[in-house]
């Protein structure tokens, strides 16, 4: 991992050109801050956010919260939360940031594009073990029998999305892209509807029927996700997650369009998009059931629509209309997140918060604590991220 400050890149380019002459810079990319901010919305829920609803349930006992709570767990099978719509959203803003700056370099001298291919290899293996390292941390540790070990992670789905859908951006013309993009869901979906391999009878969108867990039970290196013939990160489903990512390329080549009909128009597109996206998801799952851990084709669509109305809210007040101080506390958790997540399985943040708000929790009404800690759960990483921002830290893979 690399820590970049403006103060190091100064010190950086200064060595690297001595003689005070003028270098050429490269094109400064554009940043979305509301990239930055729904990043950090995404991250939020997954910090300790998810427990707000029950906190709030227990102190105000309101019904509605129940149903806000259901929404921060996973789907047990097929259907649909939104918490099922946090990783993909991550994948999807991670392709945004590719389309906002495409790259060809199919076309540039092999030596002008090692360095970037280094990086892309390194990011890819790097959060392959930062993702294990997830996997068995809360204070346990990896198996010592590598055999034991769970490499399939959260993280590692992150690298090879990204990954797969750096190389297309690099390599290939937009167009091919959204033609690979529909021959992926087509061929996905055509692949566990009729399986050609499976552990049983059991129906192809099944847990130990679908064609996912016979692939993961012969091929998956190491222990699966709680034993479970199928793993929620094996390998087939990270296929169509790299679609995930390359809707986002889509979204970015669209933003940094020449303001023709101004961004209004754009906003507009997105949404349309992005509703569109999700009936499409709906009408197909009667046949290809909506399923987070296949990642079913209509999961892709669903999760894509939703990931796209999301921007499009955070974009049109953030960047468009310019309402941009309610943001900085997603902000400042979206510039580290990566930071953050892994820090959530190392370090025992509960145990921090209590040692520091333990007491004033303890004092407050019964009702109150549930909500309380929750808070003070979440001011603790808060102020963490808070402090790397204000100097600069801004920790990458």
């Amino acid at each position: 991992m690399t820590t970049i400050t403006n103060t190091t890149a100064e010190k950086a380019n200064s060595a690297e050109n001595p003689s005070g002459q003028q270098t050429i810079k490269p094109v400064k990319k554009l940043r979305l801050k509301s990239l930055d901010a729904l990043r950090g919305f995404d991250m939020f829920w997954i910090l300790g956010g998810e427990a707000l609803f029950a906190a709030l349930l227990v102190l105000t006992g309101w019904a509605g919260f129940k149903w806000f709570d259901a929404q921060m767990h996973h789907s047990a099978w097929h259907g649909f939360t939104f918490y099922d719509l946090i990783f993909p959203l991550f994948i999807f803003l991670s392709g945004v940031a590719l389309g906002l700056s495409p790259k060809r370099l199919d076309k540039l001298p092999l030596p002008q594009r090692t360095p970037l291919y280094k990086h892309a290899i390194k990011r890819l293996l790097l959060l392959l073990l930062f993702g294990v390292i997830y996997n068995h941390g809360w204070g346990t540790g990896a198996p010592f029998a590598i055999g034991e070990v769970r490499y399939a992670s959260v993280l590692g789905r992150i690298a090879f999305a990204w990954f797969f859908c750096a190389l297309l951006v690099w390599h290939t013309s937009l167009r091919t892209q959204i033609i690979t993009a529909v021959s992926v869901l087509v061929g996905y979906a055509l692949l566990q509807t009729f399986p050609f391999i499976t552990l049983n009878g059991s129906g192809a969108f099944s847990a130990t029927g679908s064609i996912n867990a016979a692939v993961d039970t012969l091929l998956l290196p190491g222990g699966t996700y709680q034993n479970a013939a199928v793993d929620p990160e094996g390998i087939l489903s990270t296929i169509p997650a790299v679609v995930n990512a390359l809707f986002g390329v889509f979204v970015g080549h669209f933003i940094v369009k020449p303001h023709i009909k101004g961004e209004w128009f754009k906003v507009g597109v997105l949404t349309a998009s992005g509703i569109a996206l999700i009936v499409l998801g709906w009408l197909i799952s009667p046949l290809i059931p909506v399923n987070k851990t296949l990642w079913t084709s209509s999961f892709t669509l669903v999760t894509a629509g939703w990931s796209i109305l999301l921007l499009a809210l955070f974009y049109a007040i953030i960047d468009v209309v310019k309402v941009q101080r309610w943001a900085f506390f997603f902000t400042v958790i979206g510039c580290n997140s990566i930071v953050i997540y892994i820090a959530s399985s190392i370090v025992n943040w509960k145990y921090t918060a209590q040692s520091l708000f333990g007491g004033v929790i303890a004092s407050l009404p019964n009702n109150v604590q549930a909500l309380a800690g929750v808070i003070a759960l979440l001011l603790v990483q808060w102020l963490v991220l808070y402090w790397m921002y204000k100097r600069g830290i801004f920790v990458k893979v």
